[in-house]
């Protein structure tokens, strides 16, 4: 199967050198929406003009439309899809369900491919995608060979994978670490990387969380996906030209060139690793640095005060960037090369294998022999990878349109559609009839900067009369106008009418029965119990059947191992269900059960709420990243009830990596929680069962906000961390009373917005 390369572009220049590189399609952000926010992204004008460019190469073009959006950005959000409806991309890459939802009903000419921000990470996942009708799926990055496989043997979708690039530590999409701690949500498109700080903990100070980047090279050839994706719309043109020409040549058979890798390590690389595509690895975190190291290139052999001396592997030159690995710092010290020596004689450039002097900078940290030396930027690899680009406006694509011109004695009208100019005056009769009409044509094809080209003229002047060429050409500019402004009026699907909202009810949520033995479930509405692999019906024997709601997590790598409990409980007449990830949709009944919906299934707009009863969850939970503002709109809005969490512990990310030291051959995996640290916070690491989740020192506590959001449910949760029941009844009996406990975090409730 010919397999589509497709390659970031953060703007015009890196796509231009995407496609000249080899790319079978391009991925872009506009200026809203992008869950690369902080990337310079496309404006309409050049979006329109590369569309163009690209498909006039036999190319695609995708939009990210990824991030989770608002209630009052739902009009902007019209917006930017009707720029990608009008400029004729190929398709939308989609987060939010609303979004989903809108581009379904609304835009039927783009495709839906579901971002890996949706944590599609089994084959159950994605067939629940495929029914609400997405054409693509983007596959979590954490997942095996035979995993990729497992969903790319799914009939009729579309599945792509990253082969190249950055890695997050948590699942795409189920990451809270930026958002919680500064309000910049990585579904939001603004994440501010926490997870690569360090982290005090038992074993000193590491970046427990900072990964590699994925390079999959000539493994390439065996991914079974449709396409292969590289990461990196926050790169320059000069990275995204080098890696697509590197991945371009091992699809077309001539192997991986090492020269070439060599250019991508210099230009812009963090250490490389496979992540899990061979199975589970633990070799894929730096823990002793961050950021661009570059092109190793050697070690230092002598160095003093002023200058090293070293034998390089590669070719280096004045002015090129060198970064020097040093004990006890987080970052490499780089510096430009303003001086080298060959034995003894000053030269511009020193070959590889050429012993060489290296003039150090003033202030130069500590250095010492046997530290690694790298190329952090080449003049010459620069220079390297050029491209060609059309000129500006050559590819502007223009919408065709249909004319009719009528002249009277007393009066001109162009029409095109329900669109309409009228130019009143009294016109003599023309000398030569004939030519009227190609008069007419000649202003009329003068499309100038509007989005349209003539098409198709109709001139009705039965009188034969002449008009002037001054009154033609503003009746064109007067239509043309009108046509240009109205341009797609699009709105939002329906929606039924609003709800009638009853007296809130309240539901504890917990993992472990025997914290709730102290609470008086009599006054609950619902509890909601989280299902592991090992969870059996005889856990919950001290709960009220009735009131039981069973909870499906939102990381599930081995579904199968969850049917049985599912059938089971199912078989004992257990009918409340809650899912947090899609895949939950595909293994619980179509019918016959009461299903709600989990906050990482993102509720921020009512749009998504709709989308959620289409697909029939009878009720939704928002999100701990939302914004007061937002909390109660959709809780006055929503079409569906509203859970609201009030107290819980909400993990920062959940990831595939294993935070743990040890060698997986003796690891216990059972849990096992590891304190850190950071800039004087608190943290708490879960390590279970090859997952790592990262825990805030304090819980979110909602209490003090939560009466006036009018939620149709009041949510407290005991889940992941150790509750006894006599501390779990505290906190129930305070949050009860709308009070906070002691020791919280408001996180984005007490923000303006996220931004």
């Amino acid at each position: 199967m010919e397999k589509e390369l497709l390659a970031p572009a953060g703007d015009i220049e890196a796509g231009y050198a995407a496609l000249y590189y080899g790319a079978d399609a391009v991925y872009l952000g506009l200026q809203k929406f992008s869950a690369r926010a902080t990337a310079a992204n496309f404006s309409e004008e050049n979006l329109n003009e590369f569309v163009g460019y690209a498909h006039s190469l036999g190319r695609k073009v995708f939009v990210a439309v990824n991030t989770l959006v608002q209630e009052d950005e739902l009009p902007s959000l019209l917006e930017q899809l009707d720029i990608c409806s009008r400029c004729g991309v190929d398709a939308v890459i989609i987060q939010d369900l609303g979004v989903a939802r809108i581009v379904r009903e609304q835009y039927p000419e783009l495709e839906m491919h579901a971002s890996t921000q949706m944590a599609v990470h089994n084959k159950e996942g994605a067939l629940t995608l495929q029914k609400l009708g997405f054409s693509r799926v983007v596959v979590a990055r954490e997942l095996t060979l035979p995993e990729i496989k497992e969903i790319a043997e799914i009939p009729n979708l579309e599945t792509e994978a990253f082969i190249h690039g950055a890695l997050c530590y948590s699942y795409s999409g189920l990451c809270m670490f930026s958002s919680v701690e500064s309000g910049k949500s990585a579904n939001r498109g603004k994440c501010l990387y926490p997870c690569r700080s360090c982290f005090k903990s038992e074993e000193g100070e590491k970046h427990f969380f900072s990964m590699k980047d994925m390079a999959l090279q000539a493994d390439v050839l065996k991914m079974p996906v449709t396409s292969l994706k590289i990461e990196g719309r926050k790169k320059t043109a000069l990275y995204v030209a080098a890696v697509t020409d590197y991945y371009r040549r091992i699809l077309d058979g001539k192997g991986a060139d090492v020269s070439r890798e060599e250019n991508i390590k210099q230009i812009f690389s963090r250490p490389w690793c496979e992540f899990h595509f061979k199975g589970r690895d633990k070799n894929v975190i730096d823990r002793d640095f961050v950021g661009h190291r570059g092109l190793f290139i050697g070690k230092i052999e002598q160095v003093d005060k002023k200058k090293l001396l070293f034998t390089p592997k590669n070719t280096i030159a004045r002015y090129d960037g060198i970064q020097i690995d040093v004990d006890g710092e987080e970052k490499p010290f780089g510096f430009s090369v303003q001086g080298l020596r060959v034995n003894g004689k000053n030269v511009y450039e020193a070959k590889a294998g050429e012993k060489v002097e290296v003039f150090l900078p003033p202030k130069t940290p500590f250095l010492k022999k046997g530290q690694n030396v790298y190329l952090a930027s080449s003049t010459q690899v620069k220079a390297a990878y050029k491209y060609e680009k059309p000129k500006s406006g050559e590819f502007k694509q223009r919408t065709g349109i249909d004319v009719e011109v009528v002249i009277e004695a007393n009066k001109v009208k162009a029409g095109c559609g329900k669109y309409d100019a009228v130019a009143a005056g009294k016109w003599d009769k023309a000398e030569q009839p004939e030519k009227v009409a190609e008069t007419v044509k000649k202003s009329f094809a003068k499309t100038g900067d509007t989005p349209f080209e003539l098409r198709k003229l109709n001139v009705e002047n039965k009188g034969g009369y002449f008009v002037p060429v001054s009154v033609l050409n503003e009746l064109r500019r007067e239509l043309y106008a009108k046509i240009e402004v109205s341009g797609k009026v699009s709105a939002l699907p329906e929606q039924p009418a609003e709800r009638k909202c009853g007296k809130a009810g309240w539901i504890v949520r917990t993992d472990k029965a025997d914290c709730l033995t102290l609470i008086d479930l009599s006054d609950v509405a619902e509890v909601v119990y989280l299902l592991s692999e090992e969870s059996r019906a005889e856990d919950l024997s001290s709960l009220p059947k009735g009131k039981v709601r069973l909870s499906l997590p939102a990381v599930c790598r081995q579904p199968e191992k969850f049917r049985n409990a599912i059938n089971d409980f199912l078989a004992k007449g257990y009918k409340k269900w809650e899912a947090a990830n899609y895949w939950a949709l595909n293994v619980l009944p179509e019918f016959g059960i009461d299903l709600s919906f989990d906050y990482s299934l993102y509720m921020m707009n009512t749009q998504a709420v709709e989308m959620a009863r289409e697909m029939r969850a009878s009720r939704v939970t928002i999100s701990p990243e939302d914004t007061l503002e937002n909390v109660k709109k959709l809780a006055r809005n929503s079409v569906l009830p509203v859970c609201f969490d009030v107290y819980q512990d909400v993990p920062l990310f959940t990831s595939a990596a294993c935070i743990r030291s040890n060698p997986c051959k003796s690891c216990p995996r059972g849990e096992k929680w590891i304190d850190l640290s950071k800039s004087g916070k608190a943290y708490q690491a879960l390590s279970k069962n090859c997952q790592t989740m990262l825990f805030a020192g304090e819980p979110l506590c909602f209490a003090r906000e939560a009466a006036a959001i009018k939620a149709d449910y009041y949510r407290v949760s005991f889940v992941y961390k150790t509750y006894s029941p006599e501390q779990a009844l505290k906190i129930w009996k305070k949050v009860r009373s709308f009070e906070d406990v002691d020791g919280y975090r408001k996180a984005n409730l007490e923000r303006s917005g996220i931004f």
